[in-house]
């Protein structure tokens, strides 16, 4: 479907809700498709060490009907089976998707991959992180209509399986979302509330089916006044609808910038502390 198409779809789907939806509805394509792609490169090896990242596991999934899909697991150093530990699953930007299983945690995607994984961090929080990796064409989520598409379900079965494979605290799994990774984030918020610990969500909208749910989760929202993909007036309006809905939320708005704000968010220093402290069942306090 091109952009025209893709728009139109969407608008006759949100003919009923207000303007500035709309015209956020004609700029959903562009978080995923305005952005550039990595062509898909030869299938990797099931697990294997990534030279470059050799914390960073290469895996690749492949569920009951053989349909696959790449990711990368970090293992905290000095890993220990009898310990509980928190895990950050990262989902990537347009620019991410492929089959490399590389470029979701490289470029724009590098900070918000490896900023758990630096040693100042590993040794407050030590963490995992999982990135996986959604294909060329397809999307982590739509914002209209919050479903888990089959691409997220299948994120969602890798969550599983490193579950299973590692000894992860099941009440501390904090979502991590970009642009077109924050869409998939916003669905998996309001369809899955319980699952989550915290989530940190950066230039990426939506148009909300579960406001209720959304309130449930710590939330850090980041935001640049000057993007034009996803306008600032439309982020606002969607705090003041989640600061209605009692939403444990934090808001950080940068002052001209725009959507290249992602280095600027990571170095946040508060950000990792915060996303430590929270853990599922303990409200956080709502601040600005």
């Amino acid at each position: 479907m091109d952009l025209r198409s893709c728009c139109d779809d969407l608008l006759r789907r949100s003919a009923c809700r207000p303007v500035a939806v709309i015209l956020a509805v004609c700029l959903f394509p562009a978080i995923f498709s305005a952005l550039p792609t990595q062509a898909a490169a030869a299938t990797p090896a099931a697990q294997t060490v990534d030279k470059n990242d050799p914390a960073f596991f290469k895996k690749m999934y492949t569920d009951k009907k053989g349909n696959k899909m790449p990711y990368r697991v970090y293992v905290p150093e000095n890993y220990e089976a009898d310990k509980k530990y928190p895990l950050i699953v990262f989902f990537h930007s347009g620019s991410g998707r492929g089959f490399n299983n590389e470029q979701q945690i490289l470029h724009e995607n590098a900070m918000g991959a490896h900023v758990w994984t630096l040693p100042a961090n590993q040794a407050q929080f030590p963490a995992f992180v999982l990135a996986p990796q959604c294909p060329v064409g397809s999307n982590w989520g739509d914002p209209d209509m919050n479903e888990i598409n089959p691409k997220m379900q299948m994120a969602l079965q890798i969550l599983d399986t490193v579950q299973k494979d590692y000894s992860i605290d099941a009440g501390r799994i904090v979502l991590v979302g970009q642009s077109m990774g924050g869409l998939g984030v916003w669905a998996l918020l309001q369809n899955l509330p319980d699952k989550w610990s915290a989530a940190v969500v950066l230039e990426s909208y939506d148009n909300f089916t579960n406001l209720g749910a959304i309130a449930k989760v710590p939330l850090w929202l980041f935001q640049g006044d000057m993007d034009l993909i996803v306008p600032v007036d439309l982020v606002r309006t969607m705090v003041k609808q989640m600061r209605k809905a009692h939403a444990q939320l934090r808001y950080t708005e940068y002052h001209k910038m725009n959507q290249d704000i992602w280095d600027t968010v990571y170095a946040e220093p508060d950000l990792v502390p915060w996303v430590a402290a929270q853990k599922r069942g303990t409200p956080a306090a709502r601040t600005n």
